[in-house]
């Protein structure tokens, strides 16, 4: 297993930081799109599992995350979420031409891999989401809406807290704790943030019959940060039928990083080789 560490040019220019897990002779990429907080270092269980099985992992820190730079958990639009994945998706092309490539999200990466995907940009060979984001756990107030909209008008970069909840990510101790000490992740984002987030889910969920690649969803039935309504809503409206939903029972956040992650990893694996 090669692992390499680089940067790529996102969508205005700035240099953003990614990293490339790929054995010797792969027979497909996996691109992965983290979500809020957290950055492209904490999918070793993706990558350990998938790399021996001839897959090349791709993992970009998000603006603002990570060892990316920006202001953290700020964007000016969506855009430039959007336009860094195409983007990176473009440089991986350009070193990989001919290997099928497949995109994976997990909860905000989840959001920004179906906004793609209503797009139809062609040449995919599907795509994985998991802790999907579009009905999330505590939803904001009208009134909390309706300052975080005034500040995105006239403070975009206002800095906020998000509360997330760390216990709920895994059911596994060992994975909470790595969080709670792991230097790179955070809980700020700014108000534009907010904003954008909103927005984007609400645009997704009436664009969602526009999405047309095979879709593997998964997520943790006891999911109290993105509930499980969201995935299955998406499952159910989704037009397409190559379409798969797993649901974990009494599972938490990240299904790659809980206690029956091995299941999410052979589920994954199962899905990826049929499509290949």
């Amino acid at each position: 297993m090669q692992c390499q560490e680089g940067i790529y040019t996102g969508s205005d220019g700035q240099g953003l930081f990614y990293r490339r897990w790929r054995p010797d002779k792969p027979k497909a990429i996996l691109v992965v799109v983290h979500g809020f907080g957290e950055h492209s270092g904490r999918y070793t269980n993706l990558v350990n599992h998938l790399v021996p099985l001839g897959y090349a992992l791709y993992v970009s820190d998000l603006r603002g995350h990570g060892r990316s730079p920006g202001q953290r958990g700020h964007i000016d639009s969506w855009r430039d979420y959007w336009l860094d994945l195409a983007l990176f998706r473009h440089s991986i092309e350009s070193v990989e031409p001919a290997l099928p490539m497949f995109l994976y999200g997990h909860s905000l990466g989840s959001l920004i891999v179906l906004d793609y995907l209503t797009h139809q940009i062609p040449g995919l060979r599907g795509a994985i989401v998991s802790g999907v984001l579009l009905e999330p756990g505590q939803p904001a107030s009208p009134l909390l809406v309706w300052i975080a909209r005034l500040l995105s008008h006239y403070w975009p970069t206002a800095p906020l807290r998000l509360n997330l909840n760390v216990n709920a990510l895994s059911r596994d101790p060992e994975v909470v704790q790595a969080y709670r000490s792991d230097p790179l992740v955070h809980n700020r984002v700014s108000a534009r943030w907010g904003t954008e987030v909103l927005q984007t889910i609400e645009s997704v969920k009436a664009q969602v019959k526009d999405i047309c690649d095979p879709l593997l969803i998964l997520h943790g039935e006891a999911d109290s940060i993105n509930k499980v309504e969201g995935a299955r809503w998406l499952f159910r409206e989704i037009p397409f039928t190559d379409k798969e939903l797993r649901i974990y029972p009494g599972g938490f956040h990240e299904p790659h990083n809980d206690l029956d992650k091995a299941q999410v990893l052979q589920d994954i694996t199962e899905w990826l080789e049929r499509h290949l």
